[in-house]
């Protein structure tokens, strides 16, 4: 059921960023800064965009997503549960072994996972692919795509970019979470990284700037690139990591790392206690 209340949305957020700190923790592994910035994106995406159904993980026309951050698969798999794609209760074997919610996201074992990744570069690539696949066979699907803004220092990134241009794929929406961090500091600083806006234009790309964290501008923004043809679009995405937790946002050695009993303890507290105005 898609759900359009904002405050509802944002309770919903609120809720995958408990999920991720206890996935986390239960697991004493894992990456919550990442997955806690994109918790608004991808709630936006599979409670209120996506053209999906759990009980038809498969059907071909469904919607597709690839997370191409794939380390950031606590909030993947915490959404897909939420979703009811598979029990909540999985979640708490997450990086044990034998489960088969493994450090990155297989989709050979986990319903709801429209493509393996982890090697960081790469999912864009595949996106592309799809959105391809879905112009040749007509299903209509849209297909979205959720890259970390360390990660687009790969090449192969921007080769997938002007793959989408050429073939003109108005079906597929790229979303950068943009929180300005990567494993080893600030992406500026570790690479130099800038004009990201102008970077995707010069791609070819119809590039939205938006906040997010803010649910009422994702889904204008995700509105705004259906509407879009003839070029791919990229929703730039400005977010804060380690969002909802305040001792880990803006820290880039929440990158992966989990949190102690007393961590764990005040990040459950201080999202339990989370106010939200619709």
């Amino acid at each position: 059921m898609k759900i359009t209340d904002i405050n509802a949305l944002n309770k919903k957020a609120n809720e995958l960023r408990k999920s991720i700190i206890e996935t986390v923790y239960e697991a004493q592994s894992g990456h919550p800064g990442g997955s806690l910035s994109c918790s608004d994106i991808l709630t936006v995406l599979y409670f209120n965009q996506m053209n999906i159904d759990p009980k038809k993980p498969n059907d071909m026309a469904r919607d597709r997503f690839v997370l191409s951050k794939g380390h950031c698969s606590p909030a993947l798999y915490s959404v897909l549960a939420l979703k009811g794609y598979f029990d909540k209760k999985d979640l708490q074997r997450f990086r044990k072994l034998d489960s088969y919610l493994q450090g990155h996201p297989d989709m050979k074992k986990v319903p709801g996972v429209d493509m393996t990744t982890g090697s960081l570069g790469q999912g864009l690539s595949s996106a592309v692919g799809m959105a391809i696949a879905s112009k040749m066979n007509e299903a209509g699907c849209r297909v979205y795509c959720l890259l970390g803004d360390g990660e687009i220092e790969e090449g192969q990134i921007w080769e997938a970019c002007m793959a989408a241009y050429k073939n003109k794929l108005d079906n597929l929406c790229v979303i950068l979470d943009n929180n300005d961090l990567q494993i080893d500091g600030k992406i500026e600083e570790v690479s130099g990284l800038d004009n990201i806006e102008g970077k995707f234009k010069n791609f070819g790309f119809h590039v939205i700037k938006v906040c997010g964290h803010d649910i009422s501008s994702l889904i204008d923004a995700f509105e705004t690139a259906k509407q879009t043809k003839g070029v791919p679009t990229a929703i730039i995405a400005s977010t804060i990591k380690g969002k909802g937790v305040s001792f880990m946002e803006n820290e880039a050695g929440w990158h992966g790392k989990a949190p102690n009993k007393e961590e764990y303890e005040r990040a459950i507290m201080e999202l339990d206690t989370a106010q939200y105005m619709g």
